[in-house]
C-alpha cells in the first residue's frame, strides 16, 4: 500500500463527496456512483485515492468491495490539526 497525503486526498470536492457518503455507512461502489456526477471508473479512482491516503478501508462481500471510512487515518488528522489549537491558546 503507497500511503499518500490525506490533504491531497481530501483537496478534490468529488472525493469529499464520497467521504460524507461513507459516513453514513459502509458502501459500494455502484451504491456511490450513482449519486455522482462522474464515471464508475472515476468513483473507483477516487475511492484508490482515499484508500492509499488511509481515509477509507474495504473488505469483499462476494464479488462486491464494501467501503467505509477508516476512523484512524482521520485520527491522524486530528491529531495534526489539534497542534494548531493547543498552540494559538499560549
Amino acid at each position: 500500500m503507497v500511503q499518500s497525503d490525506a490533504f491531497m486526498a481530501i483537496a478534490d470536492p468529488n472525493r469529499r463527496h464520497l467521504l460524507e457518503e461513507l459516513r453514513r455507512g459502509p458502501r459500494t461502489v455502484n451504491e456511490l456512483a450513482a449519486g455522482m456526477p462522474v464515471s464508475r471508473p472515476a468513483v473507483s479512482q477516487h475511492l484508490r485515492v482515499l484508500l492509499d491516503a488511509g481515509l477509507v478501508s474495504v473488505h469483499s462481500d462476494g464479488t462486491k468491495r464494501v467501503y467505509a471510512v477508516s476512523v484512524g487515518g482521520f485520527l491522524h488528522l486530528n491529531i495534526w490539526l489539534d497542534q494548531f489549537w493547543e498552540s494559538s491558546e499560549s
